[in-house]
């Protein structure tokens, strides 16, 4: 027994006491209830109830009822019933049969809205059916009650509450019980789903880290001996120049210089592959006006010809360093394919940027010896086209009227740039790839619950279509007599 029972006054057996304590009890349940909910549902479920008691009371004033008082009264308990069928399905549905058999024919639209709520929320579905069972013996014997005084009209009532107990609440008890069946199914397919999702995700990440990996060791294994013999053999050549050849000095040390960057960038992007997204890659200084020009005055000294560089970055312009690092990509790229391809030639690098983002471009002129080219596979400028494409950009790169070269990119700026972009394709596994051979990737919630939605929600539609209309042609004799 509670606190409050106990200070209240009076017998505790059954009587008018206890039955005020548990209306007391009841109230107090009710107002902790609307409390927690939230503002949205209240707000709701007023407007609901409202409408319930307008749809009740208005027609009222246009066709008199001959037992007016008893007509309000049953449009206020509708609208009350319409509350309770979400905090007390159970009371919902046997409070409603006093309804079909009342004087407010309006109020008979009202009710297989409620007792299909109801219903749907009372669990296991055979105790809505004795529930409703309840209520249609009751409806029975209250047709029964008040037919003795009139005997001769008994039979048409007995038969004409029989019909409203069929259409008014055993077909939306048929519809309501279908989607109370529905709703466990659907959140278990749900709860699936969120688990296949969350599984894929995973096992493709856990894909793209071992082909990371893998690549990460062959880079490794194949390049970083082979950079380190190269680093060994330039610091020993750059002393024996100093010694010998002088003037091949600044040439050794450059030599000895770019093996050492090299080795660094392999280092960095061995880092990248294995432990982080290409997404966070970052480029420390690199991209800068004073990394661009570093790159423009060694390829200078390696002889690549005159280089000029042009700089209009303004400093309002705000850079990422995901587009600093292209952009050093692409410089560099594009000095390197004057080395192999135009040694000697003329070259203009252009940095610019606008509201939208950065112009990179990189041409050079025809070059001094026709002919003199080292060769290549072009795998540079498609890494540079995948790079760019990744991060939202365009890039371009082809031969010009007069036979030079221009690399052409476009980078958007930190404003527009994606926050998540697309993983490389040769480091993200297909979807289907990751849930073995012969399988299909998990659908969506939607999807999964689709045949739910077209098989219980449909049938309980059709269920109510006879209930629809049997409410229409009460509600048309209504107004018409």
């Amino acid at each position: 027994m509670t606190e409050e029972e106990r200070q209240l006054p009076g017998p505790r057996g059954r009587g008018p006491s206890d039955a005020a304590r548990r209306l007391r009890r009841e109230a107090a349940e009710i107002r902790a209830a609307v409390r927690a909910a939230p503002r949205r549902t209240v707000v709701a479920e007023s407007l609901v109830c409202a409408l319930a008691a307008a749809f009740g009371l208005i027609p009222l004033l246009l066709i008199p009822p001959d037992r007016p008082v008893l007509a309000v009264l049953e449009a206020l308990w509708a609208a009350l019933l319409v509350a309770a069928r979400r905090g007390r399905p159970v009371a919902a549905v046997l409070g409603a049969f006093p309804l079909l058999a009342g004087a407010n024919v309006w109020v008979l639209a009202v009710v297989p809205l409620i007792v299909l709520s109801a219903t749907r929320r009372i669990a296991p579905p055979r105790r809505a059916w004795r529930i409703v069972g309840l209520a249609c013996a009751a409806l029975g014997g209250l047709t029964f009650t008040v037919g003795l005084f009139r005997w001769e009209t008994l039979p048409m009532m007995l038969a004409e509450n029989a019909v409203s107990a069929v259409l008014l609440l055993l077909l939306p008890t048929l519809a309501g019980t279908m989607l109370g069946r529905r709703r466990p199914l659907v959140d278990l397919l749900r709860e699936r789903n969120a688990y296949l999702e969350q599984t894929r995700t995973l096992t493709a990440a856990a894909a793209r880290m071992e082909e990371r990996t893998r690549i990460a060791r062959e880079m490794h294994d194949l390049l970083g001996h082979r950079l380190s013999l190269i680093s060994v053999h330039a610091g020993a050549l750059e002393l024996a120049a100093a010694r010998q050849a002088p003037p091949l000095a600044g040439q050794v040390e450059l030599l000895r210089t770019t093996a050492g960057t090299a080795m660094e960038e392999l280092r960095e992007i061995l880092g990248v592959l294995r432990h982080a997204d290409l997404s966070d890659e970052t480029g420390g200084d690199r991209g800068t006006y004073e990394d661009i020009t570093a790159l423009v005055t060694q390829s200078r000294q390696t002889g690549g010809g005159p280089v000029e560089l042009v700089w209009s970055v303004p400093d309002t312009v705000e850079v990422g360093p995901r587009v600093r690092q292209a952009i050093h990509r692409v410089v560099r790229e594009g000095l390197t394919n004057v080395l192999k391809h135009a040694s000697g030639a003329p070259t203009l690098v252009e940095v610019k940027g606008t509201d939208a983002g950065i112009e990179v471009y990189v041409t050079n002129g025809v070059p001094r010896v026709p002919g003199d080219s080292q060769g290549g596979t072009s795998s540079g400028l498609a890494g540079l086209q995948e790079r760019i494409s990744l991060l939202g950009g365009t890039f371009g790169a082809g031969a010009l009227p007069d036979g030079g070269f221009r690399v052409t990119a476009w980078l958007p700026s930190q404003q527009s740039l994606p926050s998540q972009p697309p993983q490389p394709s040769l480091l993200s596994q297909p979807s289907h790839a990751t849930n073995g051979p012969g399988s299909n990737s998990p659908l969506s919630a939607q999807t999964l619950t689709w045949p739910r939605v077209l098989g219980a929600g449909c049938t309980a539609v059709l269920v109510v279509l006879p209930t629809a209309g049997f409410l229409i042609v009460l509600l048309v004799m209504a107004a018409l007599g």
